[in-house]
């Protein structure tokens, strides 16, 4: 394991070298120069972890490297006031220009456009790389690293996801770290961690203090965009198609939901079938799609349908769950219970044709953010 100092140093020289190979490169640009802890003037403590000094068409410019473990929006904007309430003059010359750059392992996405938004340069162990400076402008946008990337995952499934999706189903609602767990089926453990993760991305407000310290989601809208973004780019779950004979449109979701109910089958209607009850938007749906707790109960009422499995042709189709608590926060309407809203929006990004004007339907008339 790397001590911190030597983390920090291995950063700053991965930085050297992306700014050399990219810069260097110029006709206008001269070689660049580091320097490793800049104390400011009189023995005061570190300012800046490094700095860098390189000439742009015969102009000074300087970059004023500061070093953090990760950062996320609630940090950036922390470290946005330490930044104005420094005396600069203290380390550069004047008439030099600075720009100032915050380099980390990881930097969330809500971050990076703190910072593009202030012109506070960036960087990476991804190799994404931002200098906002005159005549050396240079943005480059690499995949997270592999750590950010494996929480940002972490975060949108499984357990955690249910507390995001308790958080939005209740969005306006101030919860304890026990309530919320008990509202979305998971242990406060869970729900602390994932608390922590959206204070962090600086989406929550707070109120109170130790046991009694309460939170509201305040960016209903960014997180749901952040899960849409997410799950976009996971695989759609696995379906099992089926045709069930003689019955279409209304009537066969209205079949289906009988049957299930009659069998007390845990189910939710998803997709478009579901979005038109909520929302309608198409003259006529003819594809039912359905999550279900598998189990006997679950094949005797396959089996009262009718349905024949296909590989085309399928006007039924089912996505097999683990437990009910995929299901959450489902709600019955006329007699079918369908998932809920913002399972649905997710649901149809995953699908075809009309499916995504359905979503942001949807999105405007039922959910609301």
């Amino acid at each position: 394991m790397l001590s911190a100092q030597n983390a920090e140093r291995l950063l700053i020289d991965q930085l050297l070298g992306q700014l050399r190979a990219t810069l260097c490169a110029l006709p206008e640009v001269q070689e660049v120069q580091a320097k490793h802890e800049v104390r400011a003037v009189g023995g005061r403590p570190v300012r800046y972890d490094a700095l860098v000094n390189l000439r742009v068409a015969g102009k000074p410019l300087v970059i004023l490297v500061e070093v953090r473990k990760s950062l996320y929006p609630r940090d950036v904007r922390q470290v946005l006031w330490q930044l104005q309430a420094l005396d600069r003059q203290a380390v550069i010359r004047k008439g030099t220009e600075q720009v100032p750059m915050l380099v980390a392992e990881s930097i969330s996405p809500g971050a990076k456009e703190l910072l593009q938004g202030e012109r506070v340069g960036y960087y990476d162990s991804g190799g994404s790389l931002f200098l906002p400076a005159k005549g050396a402008y240079l943005y480059v946008d690499k995949p997270p690293p592999k750590p950010l990337a494996k929480a940002i995952r972490s975060l949108y499934s499984g357990r955690r996801a249910q507390v995001l999706h308790a958080l939005l189903h209740q969005h306006e609602a101030w919860v304890g770290v026990k309530g919320l767990a008990e509202h979305a089926h998971v242990s406060p453990a869970t729900a602390s961690q994932v608390l922590t993760e959206l204070d962090r991305l600086d989406w929550l407000e707070t109120r109170g203090q130790g046991p009694s310290k309460e939170r509201r989601l305040r960016e209903p809208a960014a997180l749901l965009d952040a899960w849409a973004n997410h799950f976009t780019t996971e695989r759609s779950p696995p379906l099992r198609r089926f045709y069930v004979p003689t019955v279409r449109g209304d009537a066969l979701l209205d079949r289906i939901a009988q049957i299930l109910g009659h069998k007390k089958v845990e189910y939710a209607i998803t997709h478009e079938a579901a979005a038109q009850r909520y929302a309608p938007f198409l003259s006529s749906v003819s594809h039912v799609r359905c999550r279900i707790v598998p189990g006997r109960a679950a094949d005797e009422a396959l089996a009262i349908l009718g349905a024949r499995p296909v590989n085309e042709g399928a006007n039924f189709s089912v996505i097999d769950v683990r437990s009910s608590d995929e299901l959450l926060f489902r709600q019955k309407v006329d007699e079918a219970w369908l998932a809920s809203p913002i399972h649905v929006y997710l649901d149809l990004l995953h699908g075809e044709g009309r499916a995504k004007d359905m979503a942001v339907h949807l999105r405007r008339e039922r959910i609301g953010f």
